[in-house]
């Protein structure tokens, strides 16, 4: 096929030469016809034999002694060469239609081969090689880079040698019509050629990529910015990096107008040249005909072009060899563990007995944390046998080893004696199996689900396997019973009832070995105990082994196993192990302290089923909003300050466009000149008009400079505002709005960067496109209708012809992608599910079905792309033709009109070439618009940043402010959630208030909503119920800078930017400039100055960026330092001290302590002994407040405090 497809290919691009050599002849004829006319306008002269006679019979000689042929009967001639016009045209259509429909169809098979043999090899992966990459790359792999393959395969490389065909045959054509010409033409295309390679955009990025890393940093740390209230300061900061790369882009602008400018400039002096040199060789030497002249001159035009069209091809091969480098190196690759092998043996009876022998691992993506050491238990056939331990301890990694998704790096792993590397894998798996803590469904029917056990069980067994899983009941009571869909991952289910399904489908595989990992946390109460009663009865008779983070589940078990650091610490049964007093005993005694708080297991069982359905809710309404666009007036309205700018710019393109047009006149102006007698008079008009064309070639030089510099500096100045108008929108924002994903850093600066270029996009460089497309066809239509309207209307009925033919290649190349991408979906869906599961489809030994359900998948997109390739084929082959036959039909209409009504032979070249070059042109400007529909969905997602309303307004104007601020602080009641995490509720009613001067102390393990209460102080969020009183006023009414102008804070990570160390004290108070004396002060206090005077260069060392310069003390006292030059009423420590060796945390514990001095303060500490001169100690748990009072007292109650001070636990 492809050789066929070659083949055609290569003659296609042939016709476009010969229709130069028809051309040609037809020129010759033309002129000869003139010249006739002229002669026999002399009434003295008679044409009698094809040649001209005097009236008296002597045969007419002209000034060089030639004689004159005469009698040509212009219509027949100009008949014959329709004709032949028609044919190659039809010629055209027949090879173009196979050439594309051919590399298109074997293009599709190959791509579908691929497919087939990368996803089969994926599945095949060990799971170490998938921890190593992540499935969303997998997944675009799959996709995308295999449609680029696709792409460089496909009709590229026919086009490639299609152009290629056009190019050699361009100057075969040239060199035999003259190669005098064809010499002279080819010694000035290099300088073609030079102006179409120069290209530059990197520069431009590594310009923006400076203020790229501002706003990076800026967003990266924006609770820092706005606790200092810096906001303004950021924009202007990243303002001022914007110069750079707004002044690199209009440079870039200049230089494209003037590469431009160049190559229109080198084009039309080649024309001059060109035509001056051949018209000698015409007149002069008669080595060439007129018509041979064109043909040359065209022939090396027409290659020039063709080489440059080209250039594109060659990209998209690149980026498929790219791209196939990827994925054939994942395809050669042999899985260290081949679960498609049949090798290995299988036992004829297996007992179950599991043993490891001094088992080490890690994990293939995290080779330097061990997770097991030299592990040796036994695991006997038959017995529950029970894993606990701290997590991280190696428990859910040994039932990995089991089921063999890795090897152990040293040791063995056996199953009734024999090594499990020695037996088939795919055996081995069919004993086991598994219910995991998060249950992974399929997006298929309850009964296929239970079905995936094992292959070919009838809906007895199904049914049988529901009952004794507990699952029966509810299964009975829903509307399509075991019909029903669970949706997406399971999404439409809830935990206990995904968990039992589960259970289903490990025991209809009746496994010899049952592994429970952590089957039953992810329950409520209720459910755990219905799905542990299902779990107790199908233990009986099974080797079990079960991991539990919930005591109560496994005191039943025969052994159980206590882990600590990936060994086997301890086992026994559960009396034995708690008068050990070991591992087990700590881990019971911990939760029994904490099973008098109910909150954690309630919110364990709601988590699930609410994030799948918040997850898919989220995929389904982002989808519908991204297509909206904005009006481009709101766009326009942000450049209005360039519009000189714009207006010298449409001048350009105006001038630009009118070139082409211009350029019809003179090329047939030439054409005339040959039939005039007069020779001097010929050589006179010849040089006029080649001096024209150099006046034009000049002209549109500036012109192109202009159109380029003006639209760049228009559009760069937009680009640079839009950026800053969207950073101030973004550092606008509440705190709480940078939590959702969407917004992370990442996503907001890229949106800085590439939004706003390509909002450019719809402006400057747009309306420079239009206005010179406008004007080229208006000056056309004036110029061919001026000269002679009837051939106008008839070339005009080709004319949307041509235009559409045009359209439709620009359309044809970009638009076969997104059907595409349609018809894999449904592929898509079944490969991502497929790899997103890979442990489940792994630990059910489902890969192959996997496999076959993709390649089913694979059939329909194969199909559409064949049914594809047709209509390809036809529509490209139509475009290609069009253009014959509407020279066909013109020039034909032309040769009568010369003859009935005398209509001179120039002006039909002059109105065809006019009305084909406007069509061109309009197809042209059609395809070369940049995305502009791309630059109205970007700008839509900008003008949405920058209408949202915050829900914190930072403005300096709105809420109260007031004179005499103390400090006094009360929590009310206060109710809070995260707005990305609304099913956890952090604070449930916090209540507790400190005076004025106070130092209030929050404790308690983590995540009980300490350091949540501080932002809540600093209004990053503001409470769901109940509020905050600041100096008895509620805070949401208070003035956000005027509220954090009061209040200093220093956390656990302080974030400091990349500036020195004085600027970074300095922001400490961003509404002032502030002295170099108060900076050393508040180092002093902060117990930093001699530090820093230490350095060489003193307060002015750079930190680096995040401080990386700095060990973590110093960063920390530099925090302080710009917290105690702020002069805050309330200092906000948040473990302030948590991360500092003891030596540091002295240094900076007197810091602190110098600081709190008349501050209201509130402390957020893990270690005790920093807190105990707090005025009042708080103890939280799950966002109340549960004991409070001094130390001594707390210390006397014996209550919850004593228990962590005598513990000297660290709470966590």
């Amino acid at each position: 096929m492809m050789v066929v497809g070659s083949l055609c290919a290569l003659v296609h691009g042939s016709a476009s030469p010969l229709m130069l050599l028809v051309y040609g002849m037809m020129t010759d004829i033309f002129v000869a016809y003139e010249r006739e006319i002229q002669e026999l306008k002399d009434p003295e002269k008679v044409c009698s034999n094809s040649t001209i006679h005097w009236s008296n019979g002597s045969i007419f000689e002209t000034d060089d002694n030639t004689t004159l042929s005469c009698g040509v009967n212009i219509e027949s001639e100009m008949t014959m060469f329709a004709y032949y016009y028609i044919g190659i045209g039809l010629g055209v259509l027949v090879l173009s239609y196979f050439q594309i429909f051919l590399w298109v169809s074997a293009a599709a098979g190959q791509t579908q081969k691929i497919r087939k043999t990368y996803f089969r090899k994926v599945m095949q992966m060990e799971m170490g090689w998938f921890d190593c990459n992540s499935v969303g790359e997998l997944n675009t792999r799959i996709s995308d880079d295999i449609n680029k393959i696709n792409n460089a395969i496909a009709d590229q490389v026919s086009i490639f040698i299609e152009r290629v065909s056009t190019f050699v045959f361009g100057f075969l054509v040239g060199f035999i019509g003259g190669w005098k010409l064809t010499l002279v033409v080819i010694a000035v295309s290099p300088l073609i050629g030079i102006a179409a390679v120069a290209r530059l955009t990197g520069r431009e990025l590594k310009a923006y990529a400076k203020a790229g890393a501002v706003a990076d940093e800026v967003l990266s740390s924006i609770r820092t910015v706005a606790a200092f209230g810096g906001e303004e300061k950021e924009a202007e900061r990243y303002d001022r990096n914007l110069v750079e790369a707004q002044n690199w882009g209009v440079k870039k602008g200049s230089i494209i107008g003037v590469f431009q400018g160049y190559l229109w400039c080198i084009i039309f002096l080649c024309y001059a040249l060109a035509f001056w040199y051949g018209s000698k060789l015409v007149i002069d030497t008669k080595e060439l005909t007129p018509g041979s002249l064109i043909q040359v001159f065209f022939g090396v035009l027409m290659a020039a072009m063709n080489l440059g069209q080209a250039s594109p091809c060659l990209e998209a091969f690149a980026s498929g060899r790219a791209a196939a480098k990827t994925i054939f190196e994942t395809i050669d690759r042999e899985p260290e563990i081949n679960c498609f092998s049949e090798e290995g043996h299988k036992l004829d009876k297996v007992k179950g007995d599991i043993e490891f022998h001094n088992v080490s691992f890690f994990y293939p993506s995290r080779p330097d944390v061990k997770i097991l050491h030299n592990l040796s238990i036994q695991v006997k056939a038959g017995e529950t046998t029970a894993f606990v331990g701290p997590s991280g301890s190696g428990k859910s990694t040994t039932i990995q080893l089991i089921q063999r998704f890795y090897d152990p790096k040293e040791g063995t792993v056996t199953l009734d004696g024999h090594d499990i590397r020695s037996l088939n894998i795919q055996w081995l798996r069919s004993l086991i199996g598994i219910v995991e803590q998060e249950p992974v469904l399929f997006a298929t029917t309850i009964a296929e689900n239970i079905r995936y056990g094992r292959p070919g069980v009838t809906m007895e067994e199904i049914i049988q396997a529901a009952k004794e899983a507990n699952a029966y009941n509810f299964i009975m009571t829903l509307p399509q019973t075991f019909d029903t869909l669970v949706g997406e991952g399971g999404g439409q289910m809830s935990g206990g009832q995904k968990q039992r399904i589960a259970i289903a489908r490990a025991l209809i595989r009746n496994p010899k070995i049952l592994l429970l990992d952590m089957a039953t946390s992810a329950l409520d109460n209720e459910s755990e105990a219905v799905v542990q009663e299902a779990l107790d009865n199908v233990r009986t008779g099974r080797t079990t082994i079960s991991i539990a983070h919930r005591l109560s589940t496994i005191r039943n078990a025969d052994v159980i196993v206590g882990f600590e650091h990936g060994q086997a610490v301890e086992r026994g049964t559960h009396s034995d192990l708690l008068e050990k007093q070991g591992v087990y005993f700590t881990l019971v005694t911990l939760q029994n302290q904490g099973s008098s708080n109910p909150a954690n297991v309630i919110n364990e069982s709601t988590d699930d089923g609410y994030e799948n359905i918040v997850e898919t809710f989220r995929r389904g309404s982002y989808r519908s909003k991204s297509e909206e666009s904005a009006p481009v007036a709101r766009i326009l309205k942000y450049n209005r300050p360039e519009w000189p700018y714009m207006l010298l710019g449409s001048v350009g393109a105006a001038i630009n466009g009118a070139v082409n047009p211009v350029y019809a006149v003179l090329f047939s102006q030439i054409l005339g000149t040959f039939a005039i007698q007069d020779l001097d008079k010929q050589r006179k008009d010849i040089n006029g008009i080649c001096v024209l064309f150099c006046i034009v070639a000049v002209i549109s030089f500036f012109s192109q400079f202009l159109q380029g510099y003006s639209f760049a500096k228009s559009g760069e100045l937009l680009t640079r505002r839009l950026r800053k108008v969207g950073f101030q929108a973004m550092l606008k924002q509440e705190v709480g709005w940078f939590d959702d994903p969407t917004n992370s850093p990442g996503a907001l600066t890229t949106r800085l960067a590439t939004d706003a270029s390509m909002v450019q996009g719809a402006t400057g460089s747009q309306i420079g496109m239009i206005v010179n497309s406008l004007t080229n066809i208006g000056a056309s239509f004036i110029i061919a209708f001026y000269f002679s309207w009837k051939l106008t209307l008839v070339i005009l009925c080709f004319l949307p012809l041509i235009g559409l033919s045009g359209v439709f290649q620009a359309k044809m190349l970009t638009g076969f992608a997104n059907e595409d991408k349609k018809s894999m979906e449904a592929a898509g869906r079944v490969s991502s599910e497929a790899l997103g599961n890979i442990r489940t489809v792994a630990g059910l030994a489902k890969e192959r079905s996997f496999v076959e359900i993709y390649e089913q998948k694979l059939e329909l997109p194969y199909k559409s792309a064949k049914k594809r390739a047709n209509v390809y084929g036809l529509c490209f082959g139509f475009a290609q033709c069009v253009i014959f036959m509407a020279y066909a039909a013109s020039f034909r209409y032309g040769g009568y009109l010369v003859r009935a009504e005398g209509l001179p032979y120039m002006l039909v070249f002059r109105v065809i070439s006019a009305v084909v070059i406007s069509g061109t042109a309009l197809g042209r400007a059609s395809s070369f618009t940049p995305d502009y529909a791309k630059a109205k969905i970007a700008a839509a997602q900008f003008f949405k940043l920058l209408d949202r309303i915050p829900k914190i307004s930072i403005s300096h104007t709105d809420g109260e402010k007031w004179e005499m601020f103390k400090g006094e602080i009360q929590f009310c009641n206060c109710k809070f959630t995260y707005p990305t995490r609304p099913d956890i509720q952090v604070l449930s009613g916090l209540v507790v208030s400190v005076k004025p001067g106070q130092t209030l102390a929050f404790v308690g393990s983590s995540g009980c909503g300490k350091s949540t209460s501080v932002q809540l102080l600093e209004r990053f969020y503001d409470p769901d119920e109940g509020q905050v009183l600041i100096d008895g006023h509620p805070s949401h009414n208070v003035n956000v800078p005027f509220l954090r102008s009061q209040i200093g804070i220093v956390s656990q990570e302080p974030v400091l930017f990349d500036c020195s160390i004085a600027e970074n004290i300095q922001y400490g108070d961003n509404t002032r400039t502030i002295s170099m004396e108060e900076v050393v002060e508040a180092a002093k206090k902060a117990h930093l100055h001699d530090f820093v005077m230490s350095l060489p260069d003193k307060y002015e060392t750079q930190v680096g960026a995040q401080g990386s310069q700095l060990s973590r003390g110093q960063k920390q006292r530099i925090a302080i330092a710009r917290a105690i030059v702020r002069n805050p009423k309330i200092l906000l420590l948040d473990e302030a001290t948590s991360a500092l060796d003891t030596e540091s945390e002295q240094t900076v514990q007197t810091a602190l302590d110098e600081a709190r001095k008349g501050r209201t303060c509130i402390v957020i500490a893990h270690r005790l002994s920093t807190i105990q001169t707090a005025d009042i100690i708080a103890v939280m748990s799950a966002g109340v407040v549960i004991e409070q009072g001094t130390h001594d007292k707390l210390m006397a109650k014996k209550g919850a405090y004593y228990k962590l001070v005598t513990t000297g636990a660290p709470i966590s």
